[in-house]
């Protein structure tokens, strides 16, 4: 008989006891695989592995890899073995990925990019390859001071393309970063084929801790897609030569539909008055509104989007020096055709904003 003072038992028989005993061990371990749980849930790639760690290269994943590499792609064995010999992590680029980055407001995004200087660099270029954009938006209908912009913001006019060696970058996040390791993964087996095809030792490219390289900063699976040999030398080579980078980029952008001298954004004032524009607003870049909607609800008289498309509304913040909120924009196809070459709005706006300057 279980006897019982208050809330406790007391001096239960041998059976309870064991019951309790067994509950009490199983709550500690069920205690234990929740917070580890939660520690993983918040640890970030980084913090699992050591700089330089040498990459398991006979694991399962890199088994199946350099498999397929052979199956599909015709790679020799003994020429991966030699290549993928010695890699090892960057810790580094682990870190850059797993940062929890702020979004700078408008205000002070634009200024890093949009410049005096850039603007008279750009200006410069433009006149310098006058010739050649006649050439490119004849062939391609992508409007020069796009594609300039472009470079000017991926890679300051070619200046800076990155400092990472690109394939120990694309091999430490396949090996290292789980969240994306599949789409590295497929990056990699990209990279190794631009690099046979274009006969570039995967060594010698330097690039972005993300993957991307060159003046253009195509990630590999866009350089097959979307570059061009446009100097005649049977060879694609975003990193030195003009005509190369630029029509690439413009082919980029004519393959998402870019219309040569469209409308690009119009202003539509400091508020929006209707909550389809809202909704659209808080949807970022996929959100869309009919563009008579628009100009109805905003009361001001826009131009039709080419094809009778969409538009976009976007929000970019101003200086409480200048009284802070937002001012929106009308976002038209031609600035969603620059976010699919970076997802972002403000990336897209300091494009069209840079490329508004050099008209000037």
């Amino acid at each position: 008989m279980i006897s019982i003072s208050g809330d406790f038992i007391i001096n239960p028989p041998r059976h309870s006891q064991i019951i309790l005993q067994v509950l009490f061990q199983s709550t500690l371990l069920l205690l234990v695989w929740i917070s580890t749980g939660l520690a993983q849930e918040g640890s970030k790639a980084a913090d699992h592995v050591t700089d330089k760690q040498l990459i398991d290269i006979n694991s399962t994943r890199y088994h199946q890899f350099f498999q397929e590499l052979q199956d599909k792609h015709h790679f020799k064995e003994e020429d991966l073995q030699h290549l993928f010999e010695g890699v090892r992590i960057n810790r580094k680029v682990l870190e850059l990925m797993d940062r929890q980055w702020e979004s700078k407001p408008y205000y002070k995004y634009w200024p890093l990019f949009i410049t005096p200087a850039v603007i008279a660099k750009g200006k410069e270029e433009l006149k310098k390859h006058r010739l050649l954009f006649d050439k490119i938006e004849k062939q391609f209908g992508v409007d020069r001071e796009f594609i300039v912009a472009i470079w000017g913001i991926e890679s300051r006019f070619g200046t800076n393309m990155g400092g990472f060696a690109l394939f120990q970058a694309l091999n430490t996040l396949f090996d290292a970063y789980p969240r994306r390791s599949e789409f590295f993964r497929k990056e990699l087996i990209q990279y190794l084929l631009l690099c046979r095809e274009n006969n570039i030792d995967p060594l010698s490219v330097k690039g972005s801790y993300a993957g991307a390289f060159g003046q253009a900063q195509f990630m590999p699976s866009s350089f097959n897609e979307y570059a061009v040999d446009f100097d005649g030398d049977s060879r694609r080579d975003l990193i030195s030569s003009d005509a190369d980078i630029f029509a690439s980029i413009a082919n980029y952008l004519k393959k998402f539909n870019w219309v040569l001298h469209g409308p690009v954004f119009a202003e539509i004032g400091n508020k929006l008055k209707a909550d389809i524009l809202y909704d659209a607003y808080k949807k970022g870049r996929k959100g869309r509104v009919n563009w008579r909607i628009v100009a109805e609800v905003q009361d001001r008289n826009l131009v039709p989007p080419q094809n009778n498309g969409q538009l976009s509304i976007i929000g970019l913040e101003k200086s409480p020096l200048f009284g802070g909120g937002k001012r929106f924009v009308a976002g038209y196809p031609n600035l969603h055709t620059i976010t699919e070459y970076n997802h972002s709005n403000k990336y897209a706006m300091a494009v069209a904003e840079m490329a508004a300057a050099f008209k000037k």
